[in-house]
């Protein structure tokens, strides 16, 4: 597995800035890990918790057309997104998280688990 990672890597982002938003692609993975849902949503639960983001309530994972599965937790006025796309072997991960969190941590959760090929990250500030 490769990492590469634009705009900086874990806390990054501006100094004083109320968000930090993380992107995240991988890719090379298999498609049978990215077609289960109980996968994704136990990932998205884990990613969450290994970042201190605390969930606003459950997370929603659903099978939508041509094989696609997405999660979303909402998080204290923020978010933790995965699309998977199966026949793509591609997870694009979503997080936007106040600067006190690392999102670094959550991106780990998805790659021990997941074993992509390849991990991308771009950080922005946001704010």
């Amino acid at each position: 597995m490769s990492t590469r990672s634009q705009g900086g890597a874990g806390r990054a982002g501006a100094e004083g800035a109320p968000f930090t938003h993380v992107t995240t692609d991988f890719t090379g993975v298999p498609a049978a890990k990215l077609a289960d849902q109980s996968l994704i949503s136990g990932l998205v639960i884990a990613a969450a918790s290994a970042a201190g983001l605390n969930a606003a309530g459950s997370p929603v994972v659903r099978a939508l057309p041509e094989n696609v599965v997405a999660g979303l937790l909402m998080i204290d006025g923020c978010h933790l997104v995965a699309h998977a796309f199966p026949a793509r072997e591609l997870l694009l991960l979503d997080i936007l998280a106040t600067p006190q969190h690392d999102p670094q941590k959550a991106i780990d959760v998805f790659a021990r688990r997941l074993g992509a090929r390849e991990v991308r990250s771009e950080v922005r500030a946001r704010g």
